[in-house]
């Protein structure tokens, strides 16, 4: 059964939840009691509602409950290696999960009206991944709470939310009808998700990719259900979609996707490969277009799209045995541009890698977990797959890598096994 999306003020009853456990944990004292009124009282004039990484901070007021847990324990960042610049979040929960800018959760946390001044690139489409939204935020969550980060004059600006609100706005990644523990892809009025639980070579799968598309209607003053067509595509003869989401993009001005897949005839050790879905030519039905040769190395993960080497849109791929491969994404065919061993296919769920943007136009760089999750590579594709970059990380990657800002003002932000987040600042972290 489905959850649906808590309102604001469960997200903030939500919060309030998680302050009172916390404010327990390290004061001793109970919300709601006469000390936590003499504290709140405190709290109201002096840092509130957020705090940042550094020096200082800076204060809105997201109601006294979420004031007083921010004056408690700033989330500011702590040092986490030999650089300083190489830092950890001080947060008050355990991180379990992690959402980039163009995730689903933080495009709908950025829209809730808990964080006004985030806002949202709406409307403007990115030309390598057809997303319509974007939200300057990171969304992190877990067992006793949850939080937004945003980049702010070089800094991390930490606002703490309900993770029960958080999970809530988290549900909806996974449709009715999907493949449990999915995530789908949104493309404007298109949605893509996995159907048809499977298992191909003991592994999960999925037998179909299921695309629904909301159509036009015309303007009515009675209330109308909005019609939407839907189109179950099949990966190929014995072949299933992997457990891995698929990625939006468009080809040739048009709307496509890449999806990860394995075959489908259980015998034998796992097979991987990618498949480019979209419209063939002329047509207006969906049908697999193209289909990398089988990688016997396992399930390929996809890590990122992005025009990595150029203008023209390209997929970033990482087998089970840890190689990186690029790949050009044409309704002729997908072909391996470049790759190099030694990085981490890391959980299934997770967002593998995120693009690293420049400030201006021009090749985009990866970062992604190195083998075994203990250090963080920015890889650029400029001439094969070249380390631009790699940073130790104080714990093994685990919960997903995202990127807020561009440039030289980039901060990379990872997920770690042990439920912190590190943040990295790429260019100054040059050794």
């Amino acid at each position: 059964m489905s959850r649906a999306a808590p309102d604001r003020a469960a997200i903030v009853h939500g919060s309030e939840l998680s302050f009172s456990r916390a404010l327990l944990r390290r004061t001793g004292v109970h919300f709601g009691g006469e000390r936590s009124r003499a504290l709140s009282a405190a709290a109201g004039a002096g840092p509130a509602g957020t705090a940042e990484q550094g020096p200082g901070t800076a204060s809105r007021r997201i109601g006294p409950a979420l004031a007083l847990l921010a004056w408690i324990g700033p989330a500011a960042a702590e040092p986490a290696s030999p650089d300083p610049r190489v830092s950890v979040l001080d947060l008050p929960f355990r991180v379990t999960a992690l959402r980039g800018p163009a995730s689903e959760v933080a495009v709908a946390v950025a829209t809730s009206g808990l964080l006004p001044l985030a806002g949202t690139r709406a409307g403007q489409v990115a030309p390598e991944t057809g997303e319509e939204e974007r939200a300057p935020l990171v969304v992190v969550w877990g067992e006793g709470g949850g939080a937004a980060l945003g980049l702010a004059e070089g800094r991390i600006r930490t606002t703490l939310l309900g993770a029960e609100a958080v999970e809530g706005l988290a549900a909806a990644e996974t449709p009715r009808g999907a493949l449990p523990g999915s995530r789908r892809a949104l493309s404007g009025p298109l949605t893509a998700y996995l159907t048809g639980p499977t298992r191909a070579a003991g592994l999960p799968a999925a037998a179909a990719l299921t695309i629904r598309e909301r159509q036009p209607m015309a303007v009515s003053a009675d209330p109308k259900p909005v019609p939407v067509t839907t189109e179950t595509v099949q990966a190929g003869p014995e072949a299933v979609f992997a457990a891995e989401r698929p990625r939006s993009l468009r080809l040739d001005g048009k709307p496509a996707f890449l999806a990860a897949t394995l075959d489908g005839t259980g015998a034998g050790p796992a097979v991987g490969g990618l498949a480019l879905i979209g419209h063939p030519d002329g047509g207006t039905g969906w049908s697999v277009l193209a289909r990398s040769a089988p990688a016997p190395a396992g399930p390929v993960r996809i890590a990122a799209l992005a025009a990595f080497s150029g203008t023209a849109t390209q997929a970033a791929t990482v087998r089970a045995d840890g190689t990186l491969q690029l790949w050009s994404l044409a309704r002729t065919g997908l072909a391996p541009l470049a790759e190099a061993p030694g990085y981490a296919a890391g959980p299934a769920g997770t967002d593998l890698g995120a693009p690293v943007r420049p400030d201006k136009g021009g090749p985009v760089d990866l970062a992604l977990p190195t083998a075994g999750g203990t250090a963080l590579a920015v890889v650029s594709f400029k001439d094969g797959a070249r380390e631009r970059l790699r940073v130790p990380l104080p714990a093994p990657a685990a919960t997903g890598i995202a990127v807020l800002g561009s440039g030289a003002g980039a901060r990379l932000l990872v997920g770690l096994a042990d439920g912190r987040v590190a943040v990295i600042e790429p260019e100054a972290a040059k050794p």
